[in-house]
């Protein structure tokens, strides 16, 4: 058979001293996070954004994948057709000095 401790009861004044303690060390801690100069070392969570920022954070994620995206078929269209960005540029300045190509109708 194992041995079982026996447990006291406690009788009121042990009750009320333990009260009493906890509630004087609840009271410290109150008082420290109250007072501006406390070094109490407080674990915190992640800083809280706001849902503004949030949504702002999401658009430019957004913008950047679409500037990837748009780069990487732009890149790949030049090399399916053999074309390098410098000729491509000089293509474009000649059909706007021409006037065959305005720049309204430039792709943004």
């Amino acid at each position: 058979m194992k041995y079982q401790k026996v447990h006291k009861p406690l009788d009121e004044r042990d009750k009320l001293r333990k009260f009493r303690e906890l509630d004087d060390e609840f009271a410290q801690a109150l008082r420290q996070l109250d007072d501006p100069n406390s070094t109490m070392d407080i674990p915190t969570g992640p800083p809280v954004r706001s849902l503004e920022a949030l949504e702002e954070e999401e658009a430019e994620k957004g913008v950047q994948v679409r500037e990837e995206l748009f780069q990487q078929r732009f890149e790949a269209l030049l090399t399916e057709y053999g074309i390098s960005q410098h000729d491509l540029r000089l293509l474009i300045e000649t059909l706007l000095t021409a006037g065959r190509w305005t720049e309204e109708q430039v792709p943004v």
